[in-house]
């Protein structure tokens, strides 16, 4: 077999250790390390001085980032490989460790890089990332603020759009100092477009709270205060890394459903250069908003979606969600075509789908986004169409020159 590497190194990454094997011309030495950054430059250092071409190891958790980061900084050549790639090719023995294994396989080339981001775009996934996880934390807490509140029979969120709103934060503080106010002192707290609600908010106001509830209440809005003021930093922290990306951002929020926060956790999972990705399809594959194909007997079976990155589908179903609202746009009327007979869930997979190949071509192409309309599907192959629906009346006994069904 040809030898595409003569100096490599795979390494098997363990949570305390870390087992290296060097394969030098057909020589193999095996050597152990420890997981602090002291023992993994002792590692870089061996490799270095050895010649060594090229480093593979499995994507284990997060324990090979430490890794990764050090060889990058000292100009190591290596790749992160799925593990089950390598479980998918013959030939290993069972007494092989699993160092010499992938050792074997890079000396080779029989490995198949996973694509890791540059240390920029690193980067900025862990503080979209970390932001994402503050703002469904934020949402939670708004959740057991409501929750509380019905408990005491208090209906505010019933009357009022937003419950951490200005207007509601003010009624919130009198519920929690356990003052009720009358009529007038409500009217001037309020904003002037609630004021014809005046009466509704009068009797939502109007709970039962007892002490409990009311420290648990000043709990949660405290936290939620602290959670707006750290997704605030964090929202200038994102703005700093997203200076060079001001152009694809633009290009993307134009896309139905797409926000700006949203079009910056997309940006920074897939970043602009698309030219890793051979298609579209291998785009969606990767994001696991493509569907699965399971077919038996000449019969299609239910098939669910690919694996994928959690962080890309979660904001793309939300997005999915967010367009299916606008009715004038194609999303929304192929939402709506494909839950009448498929359900809401995979309606929502499938216009994430189709909004995924749109960024996809729009960050490829440099091209604007161009909505379809919602009656695209209907004018779509319009002749085709027809020539369809004349088959099946047919088939059901509808002849053209009777001009009906025939008995």
């Amino acid at each position: 077999m040809e030898v595409v590497y003569r100096c490599c190194c795979g390494i098997d990454v363990h949570k305390k250790m870390i087992v290296a094997c060097l394969d030098d011309g057909g020589k193999r030495e095996l050597r152990e390390f420890g997981t602090t950054t002291s023992a993994i430059k002792e590692l870089a250092n061996w490799l270095t001085v050895s010649g060594c071409e090229m480093i593979a190891m499995e994507s284990t958790g997060v324990f090979w980032k430490p890794l990764y980061n050090l060889f990058e900084l000292m100009d190591l050549d290596a790749i992160i490989v799925n593990a089950a790639h390598m479980k998918a090719l013959p030939g290993r023995k069972t007494d092989v460790k699993d160092a010499e294994w992938i050792a074997d396989l890079l000396r080779h080339g029989l490995l198949k890089a996973s694509y890791i981001p540059s240390r920029e775009q690193r980067e900025l996934r862990e503080l979209t990332r970390y932001r994402k996880s503050l703002i469904e934390e934020r949402c939670r807490e708004t959740n057991r603020l409501q929750k509380i509140l019905e408990g005491a029979n208090i209906k505010l969120d019933s009357v009022v759009k937003d419950i951490n709103g200005k207007s509601s934060r003010k009624l919130l503080e009198k519920i929690i100092a356990n003052e009720m106010p009358d009529s007038d002192e409500v009217s001037r707290m309020i904003h002037s477009r609630m004021r014809p609600k005046l009466d509704q908010l009068m009797e939502a106001i109007d709970g039962i709270t007892t002490p409990l509830q009311r420290r648990l209440l000043a709990q949660i809005i405290d936290h939620i205060d602290d959670l707006n003021r750290r997704v605030a930093v964090l929202d200038e922290m994102v703005k700093g890394y997203m200076a060079e990306y001001e152009a694809a951002i633009a290009a993307i929020d134009e896309i139905s459903g797409i926000a700006r926060r949203s079009a910056e956790v997309i940006l920074a999972e897939i970043g602009t250069d698309m030219s890793r990705f051979p298609s579209a399809a291998h785009l969606c594959s990767w994001a696991g908003v493509c569907p699965g194909n399971h077919q038996s007997a000449g019969k299609r079976k239910q098939g669910k979606t690919t694996k994928g990155s959690k962080t890309l589908k979660s904001i793309l179903t939300q997005c999915a969600k967010s367009a299916k609202t606008s009715k004038s746009s194609y999303f929304s009327a192929q939402y709506q075509r494909i839950s009448a007979r498929r359900g809401k869930n995979r309606a929502t997979i499938a216009v994430a789908h189709s909004m995924l190949i749109a960024i996809y071509h729009v960050l490829k192409n440099n091209v604007p986004f161009h909505d379809l309309g919602s009656n695209y599907y209907d004018t779509f192959n319009r002749e085709h169409k027809i020539k369809s629906y004349l088959k099946r009346l047919q088939a059901l006994g509808w002849q053209p020159d009777a001009g009906g069904l025939s008995a």
